[in-house]
């Protein structure tokens, strides 16, 4: 089954494509085909279906679990399908884009030996996860709003992509070396069980960091991210639902300080509690967005035939909104039901390894995938404010590309390693 669905991408994808060609004028009468002209990405599509294929071939040589790239792939094909229809520009590098992220899997998977090692060293990881998230914050770059971007010259990178893998990392190491005194209570305040602050100062250091990237870079997105990531994952390793409570006072606090004394703070959530107040102005994209959604119902206006092109930044922030309106509700429904069979399998994945620290890191990665699909998808609907990050592995980017494609790749290492416990 899983061969069959393999070939689900490749059909999805060359389909879209034939769908705009022949909205081009493809097949009437004194059209002539000129590849230059018509279809000038057909290189990097070659080499992506190239790349892709090899990615089979080395998973399947190694006994690895191929569901995990197979669903990659075919939000990949959504996310192709829906820039070369509203972007076609900006098509030819997004499978660029997509071969470097397949070559990102490809890394992982055979140097997933040298990169376990990592996990041997969690206090590392904590200073190189915290050295990139500052990194914006010194030399960054403002873009779209959010200084959350290095540029060297034309090119420009987003540290938080690959930072969200450091905390991984990070917090599968720590939380499985001190499993015992996380879990095992000294102090209770209230209701509270927690043990001594030593040991919790580590969190509540990347609680305090995920504030300063919302305050200072502006970045909501991340920051829900990287604070999401680590509640998540202490309460995956710990089992305490005091420090999920104590989190939740954290972010509470620092949420009315932040309305309270930064104007920035308070014209986004003002934006997302009365977009109707200023609909032309700072409110226009959420609005645009909400009357995609409104617009696509139940079964969408069809590919290529809907106005996704009017939100700002479709490509990259609304693609979501994009989906809705073209596929309606049950293409988009589609879409997150893809997500949570990659976090299922992920903790079929976790479930299934012997050590706490790679079952940690397996969940993490599977949860991070889902968390970031969620925020971008409640702010795209208002159900969240609007925070500015991409639907993974569908959105345009080269460092969300290859960030997701390094966390799929985790993912199918891991998987090897599952097997071998299976099997002795």
């Amino acid at each position: 089954m899983n061969a069959r669905l393999g070939f689900a991408p490749a059909g999805i994808l060359l389909c879209a494509l034939a769908v705009l060609l022949l909205r081009q004028g493809a097949g009437q009468a004194g059209w002539h085909w000129d590849w230059q002209a018509d279809t000038p990405y057909l290189p990097w599509l070659g080499l992506l279906f190239l790349a892709g294929g090899t990615s089979y071939a080395v998973a399947a040589r190694r006994g690895l679990d191929c569901l995990p790239l197979t669903v990659a792939y075919v939000l990949l094909a959504v996310g192709l399908s829906e820039i070369a229809r509203l972007r076609p520009d900006l098509f030819s590098a997004q499978l660029c884009w997509a071969c470097v992220g397949t070559v990102c899997w490809g890394a992982a998977v055979l140097l997933w030996g040298r990169l376990r090692r990592l996990l041997s060293y969690p206090y590392m990881l904590g200073l190189a996860t915290t050295a990139v998230l500052l990194l914006p914050l010194i030399f960054g770059v403002s873009i779209g709003g959010n200084q959350n971007w290095i540029a060297f010259g034309t090119f420009s990178v987003q540290p938080s992509e690959f930072g969200k893998i450091l905390l991984i990392f990070f917090l599968a190491a720590y939380l499985s070396d001190h499993h015992a005194v996380l879990t095992l209570p000294v102090r209770r305040i209230f209701f509270l069980h927690l043990p001594p602050v030593r040991f919790i100062a580590p969190l509540i250091a990347l609680w305090g960091l995920s504030v300063l990237m919302f305050v200072i870079a502006r970045d909501l997105g991340s920051a829900l991210l990287f604070f999401g990531i680590a509640v998540i994952m202490t309460y995956m390793g710990t089992g305490r639902k005091s420090y999920v409570f104590l989190a939740g006072i954290f972010m509470s606090g620092a949420a009315a300080a932040s309305y309270a004394l930064f104007g920035h703070v308070r014209v986004r959530f003002d934006i997302w509690l009365h977009p109707w107040a200023d609909p032309s102005g700072a409110a226009y994209q959420i609005v645009q967005s909400l009357f995609a959604v409104g617009t696509g119902g139940v079964w969408g206006t069809g590919f290529a035939a809907g106005h996704p092109e009017l939100i700002p930044e479709v490509h990259t922030d609304f693609i979501f909104a994009a989906i809705a309106e073209e596929f309606g509700l049950i293409g988009a429904v589609l879409v997150l039901l893809l997500y949570a069979l990659l976090f299922w399998r992920g903790c079929r994945i976790a479930m299934a390894l012997p050590r706490v620290q790679e079952s940690l890191l397996a969940a993490g990665c599977a949860a991070v995938l889902l968390l970031q699909a969620f925020i971008i998808t409640a702010g795209v609907t208002k159900l969240l404010p609007l925070t500015g990050i991409t639907l993974p592995l569908v959105s345009y980017g080269g460092s969300s590309m290859a960030a997701s494609f390094l966390l799929v790749g985790i993912l199918t290492a891991l998987s090897g390693t599952a097997r071998e416990a299976a099997h002795g």
